[in-house]
This record gives structure tokens, C-alpha cells and sequence, in this order.
């Protein structure tokens, strides 16, 4: 059986994950009170036989604060199951979260008399660090569209047949934030910028031009062999921790040009010997 439990704070994207898991073949229950995960567990698979079954939970802020406390110790019980279970939590900086929740004019879950959105906002963050901390995949998705989180969901959830480690390679701008999913940050700022080159400016990291323009720099050449040396000596050990998910966030100033270079050509090397291997562009793809 596998269970996939969603979670994150309110206006992150969980319907819209949810949404991709049901269309994916997953049984979806949304607003699960995290309570009675276990017995939902336990008579899914008594009803399953040698069926292959798939179930997806939504698990947030709406459930009580006593059962979400408890999160740890129940899926610490359903490790004695004959399941494969993964935790997907969702989260936006706080401004993206408001600004979603002004424009679609829902009512937060935790807002009162006496808390207002922002409040709320902040309140969920700590009443979900139990679900949080204990993530197989954490999705950064401040800047990402409704097409793009499916895509991202798709990709790294639902597509993935394949076993071992998803390894995703993420670019992104410095001057926009860092990402919240990055389990480790490359900071690549260091390197010549393309950036000041006029013929190059509104050119990308994929782009020959570019791509020419980096090679002819020796720190190029030496920042990419540390990284991959690092990432070639460590991955393995990750896995052998029962990694599933591990993103890499690399960043310039703008997410336009070093960093997009950098992430394709970490992303072809690893792509040889990690097949479920993705390289995503954050202020491309929103660009775009």
C-alpha cells in the first residue's frame, strides 16, 4: 500500500496537490483528523488483499491541535505496517500567503476576533513544525503557478516508478528569496556575471552564448567540480539515511543566468547514474 500525507500551511497548494494525487489513481481524503489516520490505514489494508493501493490525506491546520501534537508518535505507528508512506509539506513565504488568501477572499482557518491573517499565518507555521520537521519532501511554492505545482507533484510524486533517490536541482535569484525547500544551498554569486555582458542580458543559462561565456572561466570549471565532487561523496549517504526526496538550490543574484547553467549541468552529470534526476528553473518558470 502506499499512503502519501499532504500537508502545509493554508493557501500552499494542498488542494491542488491532493487534486493531482486523485487524478493519479490515489484515493483522497481531504481534511483527514489525524487521529484516525491509523484505523483509515489499518482497514485499507484488511480491504486491499494483493491490490495495489494508493491513498492520499490531506492533514493541516483544521485538525485539533491536540492530534497534530500527536503526529509524530501515529506515524511512528504506521512504521510496523506493510506500507510505503511519504509526508509532503507545502509552504509559501508569508506575504505570498496573504496576498493568495486577499485575492481568493477566504477566510483563514485560525483567523478570530482577536487574530487577524498575518497573525493566523504565523500561528499555523508553529502549530504544523510537528509535520513539518518530519517531511520526506518539503515544496517551496511561493513562486510557482497552479500548472506548475502539478507539474512539480507529477514529476517527483506520482511519475516516479523509478527506485532511489529523486534528486531535483533547483535555480533561483537571491534578489527574490531563498527557497524553503532547499535541503542544501549553493551560493554561486561568486562567479562572472553574464549579467553585465549587454549581448547576454536578456539571454538565459541554456542558451550557447551563455553557456560559452562561463566555460571560458576557470572558477566556473572549479565551482561545478567541487559541487559535484561534494554531492558524488554524500548522496550515497543520504540514501543509506532513507532520502527520498533531496533538493538542490543553487543561486545567483537574478536566477537567470550562472545559477540556470550551473543547476543543467549538475542535472545532465547526475541524470547517468540517478535516474529520477530533475532540473527545475524557479524565476524561469514563473517568468514564463
Amino acid at each position: 500500500m502506499k499512503l502519501v500525507i499532504i500537508s502545509g500551511r493554508s493557501g500552499s497548494g494542498k488542494s491542488t496537490a491532493l487534486h493531482v494525487l486523485e487524478d493519479a489513481g490515489y484515493n483522497a481524503i481531504d481534511n483527514l483528523p489525524a487521529g484516525l489516520l491509523p484505523a483509515l490505514v489499518h482497514n485499507a489494508l484488511r480491504s486491499a488483499g494483493q491490490r495495489d493501493t494508493r491513498m492520499a490525506v490531506s492533514i493541516d491546520a483544521r485538525n485539533s491541535a491536540a492530534d497534530l501534537q500527536r503526529f509524530p508518535e501515529i506515524l511512528l505507528s504506521l512504521d510496523r505496517l506493510d506500507l510505503d508512506c511519504e509526508v509532503i509539506y507545502l509552504d509559501a513565504l508569508g506575504p505570498t500567503l496573504v496576498k493568495r488568501f486577499s485575492e481568493t477572499r477566504r477566510r483563514h482557518p485560525l483567523t478570530s476576533d482577536s487574530r487577524d491573517l498575518r497573525q493566523a499565518i504565523e500561528a499555523e507555521r508553529e502549530l504544523l513544525t510537528s509535520i513539518a520537521d518530519l517531511a520526506d519532501l518539503t515544496i517551496d511554492t511561493t513562486q510557482l503557478t497552479t500548472p506548475g505545482l502539478s507539474d512539480l507533484i507529477k514529476s517527483r510524486v506520482t511519475s516516479r516508478g523509478i527506485p532511489g533517490m529523486s534528486l531535483l536541482f533547483r535555480s533561483f535569484g537571491f534578489k527574490f528569496g531563498v527557497p524553503v525547500d532547499g535541503d542544501l544551498v549553493y551560493d554561486i554569486r561568486c562567479l562572472p556575471n553574464p549579467h553585465w555582458v549587454p549581448e547576454l542580458r536578456a539571454l538565459t543559462g541554456r542558451d550557447p552564448q551563455v553557456k560559452a561565456y562561463l566555460e571560458e572561466s576557470s572558477d566556473v570549471h572549479e565551482m561545478y567540480e567541487d559541487i559535484r565532487r561534494y554531492l558524488e561523496t554524500w548522496l550515497p549517504r543520504y540514501e543509506q539515511n532513507n532520502r527520498i526526496y533531496l533538493t538542490v538550490a543553487i543561486g545567483c543574484t537574478g536566477g537567470q543566468h550562472r545559477s540556470v547553467y550551473m543547476a543543467e549541468r549538475l542535472g545532465a552529470h547526475f541524470k547517468k547514474t540517478i535516474a529520477n534526476t530533475l532540473v527545475r528553473h524557479r524565476e524561469l518558470e514563473f517568468r514564463e
